[in-house]
């Protein structure tokens, strides 16, 4: 862990800790467990969650230099992969897989999480290691697990191909280079934002964008103390959070990660850093007993994750979709 982190981590056990008891106790002296939450009618003016913003305006040139790095498998050791070898945009921003295989054939510590609405987070990685997305693409691309092959080795390759050189030179004004190439792929990252979920509709005011049972699962979300991780534009990923706090969670460490993003999240299973929860109903389910310290029935599961279908977005005007197995 770089020395920096150590006392903010230090620090996040006891306020989620905190917050999460404060959510068990709100539920514990309101209504009982089982019974029925109201339907809203109409999205009120504050939620803790808000809608994904439109996708931010780039330079075209360097938009497209960086999408077609993000697919070139020139940038891997062997030129076996690519980026989208693990996050594949034509699905779900990832893959099925609970942990993808390293260059040299041994899984890759954690679950790949998805790529989609990454820029919102506020660090990156399940660790938090890298506050940038040029930070991040350095360390996969130089990371001998991932891709495997320093970024001054790579650049001697794309300099040989004319086509590419045009590209950076119309782009950046000077052919490839460490800087060009890593702001290329995270311009292009920028991008990978998901808006128009249902649920973005109903913050909207669209107030027949959820159903009955989608707007109680919400509701529940908040009140069990979902909410107190999971809020934001990117319903996570703005915070650290110890893992286990009632009971144990996932194996083996590390005990601290960075809230995990739950956009999109009905397409992306496995779950957990581990990939160790393969259905939506699983991961709800233990982290309720882990996180929270409640036992939630098969109603309540049931509920929550109406809600969680909702924050599927679209990519490029499609629903963003679950991965083939």
């Amino acid at each position: 862990m770089p020395p920096g982190l150590k006392p903010l981590f230090r620090s996040v056990p006891i306020v989620v800790g905190c917050l999460a008891l404060l959510f068990v106790i709100a539920v514990t002296v309101g209504a009982a467990p089982e019974s029925r939450i109201p339907a809203l009618q109409d999205p009120p003016a504050q939620e803790p969650i808000t809608s994904i913003p439109s996708v931010p305006e780039a330079d075209p040139l360097k938009l497209a230099l960086g999408e077609r790095l993000f697919a070139d498998p020139r940038l891997s050791g062997d030129g076996s992969r690519a980026c989208t070898s693990c996050h594949d945009i034509r699905t779900n921003g990832a893959d099925t897989n609970r942990r993808d295989k390293g260059l040299d054939g041994s899984e890759v510590p954690f679950n790949t999480p998805t790529v989609f609405n990454a820029a919102l987070s506020f660090r990156l990685g399940w660790e938090g290691k890298f506050r940038t997305l040029e930070a991040q693409a350095e360390a996969s691309l130089e990371g001998p697990q991932r891709m495997g092959k320093s970024i001054d080795d790579v650049l001697p390759k794309l300099s040989a191909d004319p086509e590419l050189v045009h590209q950076f030179e119309a782009a950046y004004g000077r052919g490839p280079d460490r800087a060009g190439l890593l702001d290329a792929i995270a311009t292009y990252e920028r991008s990978l934002l998901t808006p128009g979920s249902r649920f973005d509709h109903w913050l909207g005011g669209d107030a027949a964008a959820l159903s009955a049972e989608e707007q109680d699962g919400y509701q529940l979300f908040k009140s069990v103390g979902c909410i107190s991780c999971h809020q934001g534009v990117n319903v996570g990923g703005n915070l650290f959070e110890r893992q286990g706090i009632f009971h144990p969670l996932v194996s083996p460490p590390p005990e601290i990660v960075r809230v995990p993003s739950l956009r999109n999240v009905a397409t992306t299973p496995p779950y957990f850093h581990d990939g160790s929860a393969p259905t939506l109903d699983e991961a709800a389910r233990r982290m309720g007993s882990a996180q929270l310290d409640q036992t939630l029935s098969d109603q309540q599961i049931k509920s929550i994750v109406a809600f969680l279908n909702t924050l599927t977005g679209t990519y490029r005007g499609a629903p963003v979709v679950a991965a083939a197995p």
